[in-house]
């Protein structure tokens, strides 16, 4: 069974660090595009951030220049360094792996999320 195990979340003043970490099991990490999306109450969820089995990076407008994501294929680990945070990064976040094959199968898979808060 597919687990990706968020840790890392909590609560945090405007302008501190948080780093989040995600660990898989069950999937064969490297060949996966990881990912980090967040989500408030009433929105729909948004990528924060996502990384290939080949390192290539997107992130989202909002968080460039302050969130960092990172893999670390022999640990089966994705990471978001998240910097300078501000009460609207205030979200559950929430882990993701995708892979597609080409014969069109598409796996993809997503954590329980974790609670960021950030608030004075």
């Amino acid at each position: 069974q597919v687990q990706l195990v968020e840790s890392g979340g909590g609560l945090v003043q405007p302008g501190g660090s948080l780093r989040l970490s995600c660990a898989a099991s069950e999937i064969t990490f490297s060949f996966y595009t990881m990912g980090w999306y967040r989500q408030v109450p009433g929105k729909e969820r948004e990528l924060v951030a996502d990384i290939t089995s080949g390192g290539s990076i997107n992130d989202a407008d909002s968080v460039r220049g302050r969130f960092t994501i990172s893999r670390v294929d022999a640990r089966n680990t994705v990471y978001l360094q998240m910097n300078s945070l501000k009460p609207e990064d205030t979200a559950v976040y929430y882990c993701n792996a995708q892979h597609r094959l080409s014969s069109g199968s598409f796996y993809n898979y997503w954590g329980q999320g974790t609670q960021v808060t950030v608030s004075s």
